[in-house]
């Protein structure tokens, strides 16, 4: 019994799926090739130090691919992609700042002391089930040999009729021979990849054809807003549970703008993350460069790139970075090319937060105007604002308040007491679901209302989508955004480009663009007409 139970723990580890839409009672059915072959290596070497090595160096590499198998499944399910060993381990404080701005720090403690204590069970398993089988008794070795060996023509005879027959298929790509060797070297090769990439990344970088030309966005006479909304995908607009509320709103905001006399554009993007990395969206628009990891994001912010800021500076602009999410340092923005950045503690909020949420985004447009657009510069604004509060959990939802009655955001705390706690709501999907459709709705009434009450004077604005949600939560798969540019007609008309539509709904047929077009496009449409990219 002891060499059944062994062998049942590494058969579990070997089956470990890596994706959730293989997590199946079908997985239990599935053969693993690695299961004989590691079996049969541990009765051929003799108990003893060489044996001790090999055991000590087995259990290091199978607990390291069990945390790789986990990484992967918590990176499908939050951002639609496997684990990057490379580019992804600094994703981990971000990933615990969050848990403990979700749950508080409690939670957040013992949710992290019981993942170091489950991966210290699971080694310990996985140590103890190895000595099982290498102490089997001399006797005895040859028969277990031979019965694993048969055992295992006998698994690859059931696997092959069982996948001919489709009985064991998954829903993914999950073969049971040889799976877990198989994650192994693609994580191999992807961090091989991975840094071979970032050298052409890195030359990619340099060779920038706007660096230092002059007479970049001359056509521009006026603030230019260029607004990310937290989580606003594609998802607004072909999931029915988002459409029907995030649709109103949007026919509601068109026409208030178009009888208040603004413009309005409207496309779709393709972002290089879903699920969160924000940044990794800001740095593809701004710098011109498809960066989809962490590894790339710090190629470009070394590599010397313009960013659109830099150029916005070197035409006059005075540039700026709202942040409200940033309560740490941010050195990277040293790199971007902002004159000012204001950072939460920047912004003078005085409310409660909304759980992770520093802040509701219509007192992020209020500080915005207070402390940047207030004043009687003759330079215009070129600014960069990151909404937060369609950011998860997504509770509580704030509403509007009279925009003469924010003050110091106290009005918002009694909001930022009501309703459920995260720990409560993201028991049930379809909760955290219709929490989800409520923030995003808010944040698009804001951006909007604020528009409106600015009609009189608008700024250039540039709404942007920074990602899809979740796949559980948006239920759309897509990495796609939509894209608004709303303002005075003779700026806005220069954005009627193929594929997009006016108003605020793109055409759901049309071209979708990468995010890293947005830089050079944004300077060749407001650069006057002679000017082309550089080899054109």
């Amino acid at each position: 019994m002891r060499l059944v139970a062994a062998a049942l723990v590494l058969h579990l580890v070997l089956i470990q799926p890596n994706h959730p839409a293989a997590m199946t009672w079908g997985a239990l059915l599935l053969f693993p090739l690695e299961l004989p072959v590691l079996l049969l290596a541990l009765i051929a070497v003799p108990p003893g130090r060489t044996a001790t090595v090999f055991r000590a160096v087995l259990t290091g590499a199978m607990t390291v691919l069990v945390l790789l198998k986990a990484a992967d499944y918590g990176m499908f399910t939050a951002l639609g992609r496997g684990f990057n060993p490379v580019a992804d381990l600094p994703l981990i404080e971000a990933g615990v700042r969050l848990l403990v701005g979700s749950v508080g720090p409690v939670l957040a403690i013992a949710a992290c002391v019981a993942a170091v204590l489950v991966a210290a069970v699971v080694a310990w398993a996985i140590w103890w089930a190895t000595g099982v089988w290498n102490r089997i008794a001399p006797g005895r070795r040859v028969i277990a040999g031979t019965a694993l060996a048969a055992g295992t023509f006998a698994g690859i005879a059931i696997a092959d009729v069982g996948s001919a027959m489709g009985r064991w298929a998954l829903p993914v790509d999950f073969p049971g021979a040889a799976f877990t060797a198989r994650v192994a070297v693609e994580r191999i090769a992807t961090a091989r990849e991975t840094i071979s990439n970032l050298r052409a990344f890195e030359a990619a970088a340099r060779n920038d054809p706007y660096a230092d030309r002059d007479g970049l966005l001359t056509v521009v006479d006026r603030d230019v807003l260029i607004v990310f909304v937290e989580s606003y995908g594609r998802a607004s607009f072909d999931t029915p549970l988002y459409a029907g509320t995030h649709g109103a709103t949007l026919d509601a905001a068109q026409t208030r703008l178009a009888a208040a006399g603004l413009s309005m554009r409207s496309g779709w993007l393709h972002a290089p993350t879903r699920g969160g990395q924000s940044w990794l969206s800001h740095a593809s628009f701004a710098n011109g460069l498809w960066i989809a990891d962490q590894s790339s994001y710090g190629a470009a912010l070394v590599s010397g790139r313009q960013t659109l800021f830099h150029m916005a500076q070197r035409s006059g602009f005075r540039t700026a970075a709202v942040m409200p999410q940033i309560t740490l340092d941010w050195p990277e923005a040293d790199f971007m090319g902002f004159d000012t950045v204001l950072a939460a503690q920047d912004l003078g909020y005085r409310g409660a937060p909304f759980n992770w949420v520093t802040m509701p985004d219509q007192f992020t447009f209020a500080a915005l105007d207070r402390k940047l657009r207030s004043g009687a510069s003759a330079e215009p604004l070129f600014v960069q604002i990151a909404l937060g509060s369609s950011h998860a959990p997504w509770t509580p939802v704030p509403d509007l308040v009279a925009w003469e009655a924010i003050g110091d955001g106290a009005v918002f705390s009694e909001m930022a007491q009501a309703g459920d706690p995260p720990d409560v709501v993201w028991r049930d999907r379809d909760r955290v679901r219709d929490q989800y459709r409520q923030a995003v709705d808010y944040a698009l009434r804001v951006v909007f209302d604020y528009a409106a009450r600015h009609a009189s004077k608008p700024p250039l604005m540039i709404v942007v989508g920074d990602h899809q949600a979740a796949g559980f939560v948006a239920l759309d798969d897509r990495a796609d955004v939509p894209i608004h540019v709303l303002g005075p007609a003779a700026l806005v008309e220069r954005f009627d480009l193929p594929g997009w539509s006016a108003g605020l709904v793109p055409d759901p047929a049309s071209e979708v663009r990468p995010m890293s077009d947005m830089r050079d496009l944004i300077l060749e449409t407001l650069s006057g007409a002679d000017l082309k990219r550089s080899g054109s």
